[in-house]
């Protein structure tokens, strides 16, 4: 996980009563009649799932199969994570604080009938088209978080999703304007203690039209959501009036801090930062006082009115929230390193067998086996000589081979040199490879032999000329 993530969910940051008997709903219950529950079965990943496969001419995952080409970039590595569904599986950590958010909501939030307000979607599948992952959401063509290097990709026109705003649009027009939705996402990035390239995200959309706005405000049916002729500002957006954006942000803000407060407690310190995101305006950041430093927490905003005018709600405002499961497990729990998540060591496990989500738990950390640690320098490619792909070596290249190859084993890279020749021009890079199981102690021998085969393959499959 990208525990800096910024999107709600794309661009964000990374960063005691039993449950309620609704929690168990599934998404098939809480989707709309008008085609919206026809949706959710076509995308959802209940159900056994099929083993991912890569072939010669085609990436196999969750029962379809899809044509490579160029842009294909994922991995037999990342494919078998692809499923696992962590936020799904009871008393997993990442489970907990998915509970723990969906509790407070459901509890929180009721609608006319009684019920809850938001409904909650936490099985849609992770495969996405393109258009969907970036075009839905404004993001333009071009845009640097497009990059093959940054993504995972099955092909030119499918990926798996880089968050899960990707969905944010189908749900809106299947007539929703109150939902939670979590999954699995997925990105390339650097290795370390708090980063991971599957990782989850929990995000909360909520609509509101000219009436439910402004019900509860004096004269309110002088009030309008929109204006004719306006100018997009810092506050607002072109069409929007300003009295509507701000009683939308209080009702964000308000919302928020209710949660966050639910979450940390009621001493929590909290401050808005104004930010940028491509499908919100305006846009901010929530910052909480954690052991005495302001920790980015969520990024959250008034929706672009160009989405929601493509997803057929053009007649409302909305705002929208996303969060990192992980970042805030990671804090709440002491859970130290991210890689702890897919462990299926039961001295992990069972510590989070709790009666009730919202009982306190601190991780006890399993023991610390000794670290062991390689180097690797090499040639990078000259222009045309790298077959990685369409675009030239990059640093995530080599950490997404690392992970193919090390997987769990590798507990950090970090690059720590770097050389131009002075003659020639050619630069070298020599990254550091840090090896600790989280189980077990390893031997210099077997990390050896790990440690070859990144080499090899890093001349074969990224085009660079080891210097070792």
């Amino acid at each position: 996980m990208r525990l800096g993530t910024s999107s709600l969910s794309l661009l964000l940051p990374l960063r005691q009563s039993p449950p309620l008997p609704l929690l168990g709903r599934c998404c098939r219950s809480t989707l709309s009649a008008n085609g919206g529950a026809a949706l959710c079965r076509r995308l959802s990943t209940d159900g056994p799932v099929p083993r991912p496969a890569t072939g010669q001419d085609s990436v196999e995952v969750l029962g379809q199969s899809y044509a490579r080409d160029d842009f294909t970039n994922v991995t037999p590595k990342i494919l078998a994570k692809v499923g696992r569904n962590l936020h799904n599986q009871s008393h997993h950590p990442l489970w907990l604080i998915k509970e723990r958010i969906k509790a407070h909501f459901y509890s929180s939030y009721i609608g006319r009938w009684g019920n809850p307000l938001f409904s909650v979607h936490d099985n849609l599948s992770p495969v996405v088209t393109v258009e969907q992952n970036f075009d839905s959401l404004l993001i333009p063509p071009g845009h640097p978080s497009r990059k093959r290097g940054d993504n995972y990709y099955l092909n030119r026109k499918m990926m798996l999703r880089a968050h899960t705003s990707a969905h944010q649009r189908e749900l809106v027009k299947s007539g929703l304007d109150a939902f939670l939705l979590a999954g699995d996402v997925y990105r390339r990035d650097e290795i370390d203690a708090s980063h991971y390239p599957v990782f989850h995200q929990i995000e909360g959309v909520r609509l509101f039209s000219n009436h439910e706005l402004f019900s509860k405000v004096q004269n309110g049916e002088q009030l309008s959501l929109f204006e004719c002729g306006g100018r997009r500002t810092p506050q607002k957006q072109e069409t929007h009036t300003l009295e509507a954006v701000k009683l939308l942000e209080f009702d964000l803000k308000h919302t928020l801090t209710r949660l966050v407060t639910h979450l940390f407690g009621e001493d929590v310190e909290i401050r808005w930062v104004d930010c940028y995101f491509p499908f919100t305006h305006p846009s901010f950041e929530m910052e909480v006082r954690f052991q005495g430093n302001w920790m980015e927490v969520l990024g959250c905003g008034v929706m672009e009115q160009e989405l929601l005018n493509s997803a057929g709600a053009g007649n409302k405002l909305g705002w929208a929230f996303g969060l990192g499961l992980e970042r805030l497990a990671m804090v709440l729990y002491s859970i130290p390193d991210i890689r702890l998540f897919w462990s299926q060591d039961e001295r992990f496990l069972r510590q989070f067998r709790l009666q009730d989500v919202h009982q306190p738990v601190c991780f006890q950390p399993l023991s610390k086996y000794p670290p062991l640690h390689n180097d690797i320098s090499f040639w990078l490619p000259e222009s045309g000589e790298s077959e990685a792909g369409p675009e030239s070596f990059t640093e995530n290249d080599f950490y997404d081979l690392v992970r193919s190859i090390g997987g769990d084993l590798v507990e950090k890279v970090s690059l720590v040199d770097e050389f131009t020749h002075p003659k020639t021009g050619r630069r070298s890079q020599c990254y550091r490879i840090i090896y600790r199981h989280m189980e077990r102690t390893l031997t210099q021998q077997e990390v050896r032999l790990v440690h070859e085969q990144i080499e090899r393959s890093a001349e074969a499959e990224l085009g660079v000329q080891g210097r070792y």
